[in-house]
């Protein structure tokens, strides 16, 4: 299974800063040191052009070029630096280069992404650039190309946060389903609209987060019962975790794995290719958030194996179709 990081692009925050950004250096090393099946691989980064299939060219300069404005770092929330912009551009390479593996081989992953509080014109909540969002709209136009047909797109966003930033990009877009399971009460205070919200309250479970989202995906079939889509994106929050300190959530590891089996076997058994980004994750003890987002790589391997081993007869049916 092929999987891509960007963790060489780190960024030196200020003393007692709360985003996490040793997590995805760990990840990699604890990926790279236990799981072979795993092919790691740097990202490229994304370019002016691709960035500009949803962000507004301005906005984009001005992050290549250092002239965001104080306000807009601080909604943000990192300070402006070339490696600030270079991750940035990094992070939406990755699940780009995860779209295109993903439609070859069924599914592959970011090691980091989910930056879906990025709007068209803004970035906002350590999001700078929407990798989901622009990885969409290019493997659309790239389908379109090769193959003259519409590619139908589902994001399945499970951070903790609304994926409000996502929902903007996509609204009244009939091409792509957003479906984002969230804190009622968590960041964002003003949520947008997706295709389906599902909001949680503070201190909610296993058992009524699993029931919630088993309810979600039906819901998605429902409404897709024409037509399938041909590409899922998968936001894997590790924040919904019962440890995490933004989260307000109280999902177990136990919970958090089922929640990922249930979204990788619903998928696969419809045959939709599934890029996978990490997204947040806060934890007291980064050990644990770490954990969290390797049990969602090690989940999404074993169902990795299983369309490795269907993509003979998948390419054979295609071949005589």
């Amino acid at each position: 299974m092929q999987v891509f990081h960007s963790d060489n692009f780190t960024l030196e925050l200020p003393l007692g800063h709360s985003f996490p950004m040793s997590k995805y250096r760990l990840l990699r090393a604890a990926l790279e040191r236990e799981q072979p099946q795993i092919r790691v691989q740097e990202a490229p980064a994304a370019s002016d052009g691709e960035l500009a299939l949803v962000h507004a060219p301005v906005y984009v300069t001005a992050v290549a070029e250092g002239l965001l404005s104080a306000a807009q770092q601080r909604e943000i929330g990192f300070p402006w630096s070339e490696r600030m912009a270079e991750r940035a551009r990094r992070s939406v390479g990755a699940t780009v280069s995860a779209a295109r593996a993903a439609l070859g081989e069924g599914l592959a992953a970011n090691l980091a992404g989910g930056t879906h509080h990025a709007f068209s014109d803004r970035g906002s909540g350590y999001c700078v650039f929407n990798d989901v969002a622009v990885a969409a709209r290019l493997m659309q136009a790239e389908w379109h190309r090769h193959r003259r047909e519409l590619l139908r797109v589902l994001v399945i966003d499970l951070d903790v946060h609304q994926g409000n930033g996502t929902a903007a990009v996509f609204r009244d877009d009939p091409t792509v389903f957003t479906l984002s399971l969230h804190g009622a009460k968590n960041f964002p205070a003003r949520k947008e609209t997706s295709d389906l919200d599902v909001e949680l309250p503070d201190g909610c479970g296993d058992a009524e987060y699993l029931s919630s989202l088993r309810a979600a995906l039906q819901e998605v079939w429902h409404r897709h019962a024409g037509a399938l889509p041909g590409l899922a994106f998968y936001v894997a929050g590790a924040d919904a975790h019962e440890g995490d300190r933004l989260g307000r959530l109280k999902l177990t590891f136990e919970g958090l794995a089922e929640r990922d089996r249930l979204v990788f076997d619903a998928l696969r058994e419809r045959g939709i290719p599934v890029a996978v980004s990490m997204a947040g994750g806060y934890g007291r003890c980064i050990e644990h958030t770490v954990a969290v987002h390797r049990r969602t790589l090690i989940e999404a391997l074993h169902s990795w194996q299983v369309w490795a081993d269907k993509l003979p007869v998948r390419r054979m049916e295609q071949s005589a179709g």
